[in-house]
């Protein structure tokens, strides 16, 4: 570790200890040049989350894509930005949970869907015609039946 006085590369441990929150490693160094001391933190870097896309490309988990996405389903309906913000932490953490570093954008779709589904079905049918990519009336018709089929029939 390199001693931010001196610029020397040679520095010791003196004392090592969790810190106050719990999430990082304080450590407390000696500068073997000019007898300085700092500290320094050791974090755990977050696993990056990669999405696979339909096309082949990756990117990196988004989650202000995620609620941009389930606000403009949610436009004009009985959902509040605290419900998005639930559903956003449930699929991030249900995701890092898994401890891979790659999700497909469907498995992402699907997640949302599943509570959409559940809290209004407005907001259900907007998000699953843009993931599901709807091009007719003939795709709504048969979502709509599908789910009225099921007994589905809260929100809107």
């Amino acid at each position: 570790m390199q001693c931010p006085y001196c610029d020397h590369e040679d520095t010791k441990v003196i004392d090592s200890r969790l810190s106050e929150a719990k999430d990082a490693i304080r450590r407390r160094r000696e500068c073997l040049a000019c007898g300085k001391r700092f500290t320094t933190y050791e974090r755990r870097e977050p696993l990056r989350l990669m999405v696979l896309k339909r096309d082949g490309r990756r990117e990196p988990f988004d989650r202000e894509k995620l609620r941009a996405g389930l606000e403009k389903a949610c436009a004009k309906q009985r959902v509040t930005g605290e419900q998005i913000d639930l559903i956003v932490d449930q699929i991030e953490a249900e995701l890092r949970e898994r401890r891979r570093h790659e999700v497909t954008s469907r498995r992402i779709g699907d997640m949302v869907l599943a509570r959409l589904r559940r809290l209004d079905m407005v907001a259900y049918l907007r998000f699953a015609s843009v993931y599901r990519q709807y091009t007719d009336v003939d795709q709504f018709r048969s979502e709509l039946l599908r789910l009225a089929g099921s007994g589905m029939s809260k929100g809107g």
